[in-house]
């Protein structure tokens, strides 16, 4: 199983970005999957997932700007990140859980500039 992310940059308060994670090894749509995030001296934590159902959830902090999605036929789960702020600055990795095991990528920097 391996999860690639892309996608991630500098970019002024306010903009947008949408990170992509190529997935290969597992079916996303059969597998929950979600990103997480982690900044400087801060634990990593759940950004956005979704569901094998398609059921999405997301961190308060990020309601209403970001929005989690997927294509099926090219096992790519994205992460759109709209009105982005400061505190978004963080490395942000993709996540696919299959039964009891849990697969990472290796990350992807997004920095925003105020």
């Amino acid at each position: 199983v391996q999860l690639k992310e892309s996608g991630g940059g500098l970019v002024q308060a306010g903009g947008s970005l949408r990170l992509p994670c190529a997935v290969s090894g597992i079916i996303v749509s059969m597998n929950g999957t979600g990103w997480y995030r982690q900044a400087p001296g801060k634990q990593r934590e759940l950004v956005a997932g979704i569901t094998r159902g398609g059921v999405t959830n997301y961190a308060d902090s990020v309601k209403g700007r970001f929005i989690i999605d997927r294509d099926n036929a090219k096992h790519t789960v994205y992460l759109q990140m709209n009105s982005l702020k400061p505190e978004d600055t963080a490395v942000y990795y993709c996540n696919a859980m299959q039964q009891i095991s849990w697969y990472w990528g290796q990350g992807t920097q997004v920095t925003v500039s105020s």
